[in-house]
């Protein structure tokens, strides 16, 4: 696996230029990262696509799967919902974070497109990141209802329109890593700083009035880099996909755990 950073990149070599035969009346030319560990190759690289938008559907994701399905077979990225749910299809598109299902194709003044994977994760293959440490920081804060007390009548647990308004801008969050991937802080210390997109996740099962364990939850976030590695730097809230604001979440938690 190879590690990627955002402002290294001038290290990615130039690849193959897969050209069409003819110039159609409205081309563009996508640049993709490329690397396969297991093809033996020297380092990444950066290969290009020339295709025609007008038999291209308008997302960037329509794009990748035109090449993927016409011209190269061989590149490999996430995708499954289209529709901007799962998160999977997150990537560095021409230089920001997003989700290539739901971003238009949007060309440079060269008419160039440039995709990178999730920057300062280690790549699988091509535009593929590991996210087994992301998802092992999520189950550690225990993104689920925890609670002792049965609810009446052994149905739904109820919870007031005032409680539930609470929750918006929190439970959108689909996963994709754009906003902990964007973030200064998480780059360099990933290990120990839970990331924006975790840390919402923890504000959002605090602020449940359904949940029992809020001091529980609190306690295990007052920790020097799980939770105060954040800088309000809000990167995080520019590149998620979704609108939302890690940034005021995590500035939730630290009100609460003042007060407590």
């Amino acid at each position: 696996m190879l590690s990627l950073g955002l402002f290294l990149k001038s290290g990615v070599k130039e690849g193959k230029y897969h050209k069409l035969d003819k110039k159609p009346s409205k081309s563009a030319v996508i640049s993709i990262y490329r690397f396969d560990p297991e093809s033996g190759q020297d380092g990444p690289r950066l290969d290009k696509y020339e295709i025609d938008l007008d038999e291209c559907g308008s997302m960037v994701l329509d794009v990748l799967l035109k090449i993927k399905n016409e011209i190269d077979p061989t590149l490999t990225f996430r995708r499954s919902c289209r529709e901007g749910i799962c998160g999977s299809c997150s990537m560095n598109i021409n230089g920001v974070n997003t989700l290539a299902c739901i971003k238009d194709v949007e060309l440079s003044s060269s008419g160039e497109l440039v995709i990178y994977p999730l920057p300062h994760m280690n790549v699988i293959k091509d535009l593929v990141c590991d996210l087994s440490d992301f998802y092992k920081q999520l189950a550690s804060i225990k993104p689920w209802l925890r609670s002792d007390q049965h609810p009446k009548g052994g149905k739904e647990r109820l919870q007031s329109d005032e409680d539930r308004k609470k929750l918006d801008g929190l439970y959108e969050c689909v996963l994709c890593a754009c906003c902990s991937t964007s973030c200064p802080s998480y780059w360099w210390n990933g290990d120990k700083y839970l990331g924006p997109a975790v840390l919402l996740q923890a504000y959002r099962w605090i602020e449940d009035s359904r949940d029992d364990s809020q001091n529980e939850r609190l306690k295990d976030l007052d920790d020097a880099f799980k939770l105060y590695r954040c800088h309000t730097i809000m990167n995080c809230a520019k590149a998620c996909p979704k609108g939302l604001n890690p940034a005021k979440a995590i500035a939730g938690i630290k009100a609460k755990l003042s007060s407590s």
